[in-house]
């Protein structure tokens, strides 16, 4: 590629070339670029160093922590890419985003240590790369602190900073009590908000974490002071400050109140403002106020279209509160927004639903027994593309089936028919005997001819003895007569195992059917002698 965009072989070029890349987020390319370089003995870099540094960043920037630790450790195998501040910096923040603790402990100690590699120092007798952790490394240990909810991490980075005689700066503070937030220590977060109150100013990001906690403990008057408090100082809020104080309102009950944060966050957010209405709802959910949940839902359409996820997590919410009606309506919403689509602009302001809005609507219909329902929805779920999915769909087919709906039955297999899918052996066996009852015998058996497959042990002669015990009452005896009869004529011209053992089963079943007969007939007649 740069031969041909004719770009000099240069320390610059490929620099430029792994932060171009870096920047598009495309760390596949960063490791060729590195691998190309390793390959090529014709080239030889001379700031090899920064190049690593800068795909070390790239790799950080796409959350690619495992990627990064390994090439972390093919820069100390030479002493020209040996890492520097800069490179120990970036393997820190990404390892610490990442919440890989136990890796960034190990890079802290190659950090000061000297190198396991001997190299050839004779131009440079007093090379010694051994480095002492600063700042920006020890807030990333807090930052994998928070991950992993280890407190003890946050005080022996106070421990360690006090050693350097380094006092925490805010930011610092700030990390360690969001560590404490993550680790249910409430205390202990006013504690060091204390703290930082008697050496610096709060910031916005410091009564963040302040709300939450308050928020954790209940204490909502008390989130709201503290948010007061911060204006008073002239602090300036950011977005997910007042985002989280009015999540905290509507888990408290106080959805009104909490509406007229979305004023202040307006002002500094960077968000869609449908993120923050659905995370509103999301709060009040959460806390069972599906009400408020609604309200929020329809007031925030006055302002914005709610997206694909807003109607989902209202939708669940709805079927989860018993509330069953609502949660069709709003189905039913949607469906209708497909009619009203007519440019690929429309999507932009109308919602239709995905296949998790159908397996929501349809698993609550099957737990409600509304079988009406669920054959419209699953025949809404076919027509707009979406697949028949086993796992999901298979049982709640089957009980539709057995409070007879057969038309779900039905309608699935010509799906699987028509998409060239192979029907499951249960399915099989369902449309076997829905055919059977109808007392078409050919039919039946063509089913097993097509599609039963002997390795699958639905249909063993256990399974088939089983499936003519339990469906005794759907079967007449004549009918069963003939299936034996067809089924040895099949035999005859084909060998099919499933067929053998379905026959076998039958003749077994018929022959224990009838002896069973004869003994209750024989008993009557003795107990009707017996009275005359």
């Amino acid at each position: 590629m740069m031969r041909s965009a004719q770009i000099r072989f240069s320390d610059h070029s490929t620099l430029r070339i792994v932060q171009i890349l870096g920047k598009l987020g495309n760390w596949r390319r960063v490791l060729q670029v590195i691998e190309w370089i390793q390959a090529r003995e014709r080239y030889k870099s001379h700031r090899i160093r920064h190049v690593y540094t800068a795909a070390l960043d790239a790799l950080g920037k796409a959350r690619r922590p495992v990627e990064a630790l390994n090439l972390f450790h093919r820069m100390l195998d030479q002493m020209d890419s040996y890492p520097d501040i800069v490179a120990y910096h970036c393997i820190a923040v990404t390892l610490g985003q990442a919440g890989h603790l136990k890796e960034l402990f190990d890079v802290i100690d190659i950090m000061r240590s000297p190198p396991k590699k001997k190299f050839k120092t004779e131009f440079l007798e007093k090379w010694d790369p051994r480095l002492e952790p600063d700042v920006i490394v020890y807030n990333s240990v807090l930052n994998a602190c928070v991950r992993r909810e280890k407190w003890e991490g946050a005080f022996w980075v106070l421990q360690q900073l006090g050693q350097q005689g380094q006092h925490p700066s805010s930011t610092t503070y700030g990390l360690v009590m969001e560590v404490m937030l993550a680790c249910g220590k409430y205390n202990l977060v006013h504690d060091f908000f204390k703290k930082v109150q008697k050496s610096y100013i709060p910031n916005a990001l410091i009564y963040k974490v302040l709300v939450n906690t308050l928020w954790k403990e209940g204490k909502t008057d008390e989130a709201i002071m503290a948010v007061e408090e911060m204006e008073n100082r002239g602090i300036v809020g950011n977005a997910g400050l007042y985002y989280d104080l009015a999540r905290c309102l509507c888990s408290a009950g106080r959805c009104h109140e909490a509406l007229k944060q979305i004023d202040k966050m307006c002002k500094v957010a960077n968000k869609p403002l449908v993120v923050t209405y659905t995370g509103l709802i999301q709060a009040c959910l959460e806390s069972g106020d599906v009400e408020s949940g609604a309200y929020i839902f329809n007031h925030m359409k006055k302002f914005c279209s709610p997206n694909l996820v807003t109607c989902n997590i209202m939708l669940k919410g709805f079927l989860d509160n018993g509330m069953f009606e609502e949660a069709k309506h709003l189905f039913i919403m949607l469906l209708e927004n497909s009619n009203s689509i007519k440019h690929e602009e429309d999507y932009k302001v109308k919602v239709i639903p995905d296949i998790y809005s159908f397996n929501t609507m349809l698993d609550a219909c099957a737990i409600e027994k509304k079988w009406e329902d669920l054959e419209s929805v699953y025949e809404q779920m076919l027509r707009y593309g979406h697949h028949f999915n086993g796992k999901r769909h298979l049982r709640m087919i089957l009980d539709a089936r057995r409070a007879g709906k057969e038309e779900l039955l039905e309608m699935t297999w010509e799906h699987l028919v028509e998409t060239g899918r192979d029907p499951p052996p249960l399915i099989v066996t369902e449309m076997f005997c829905v055919r059977l009852e109808q007392g078409d015998c050919a039919a039946a058996l063509s089913y097993l001819v097509n599609f039963a497959y002997v390795e699958s042990q639905v249909f063993s002669r256990k399974s088939w003895s089983k499936v003519l015990v339990q469906n005794a009452h759907r079967f007449e005896e004549h009918v069963l007569d003939e299936l034996v009869r067809e089924g040895n004529i099949l035999l005859a011209g084909n060998e099919n195992l499933a067929v053998r053992h379905l026959v076998e089963s039958c003749k077994e079943f018929v022959r224990a059917k009838r002896s069973s007969t004869e003994v209750v007939v024989g008993r009557i007649f003795q107990t009707e002698a017996a009275l005359v």
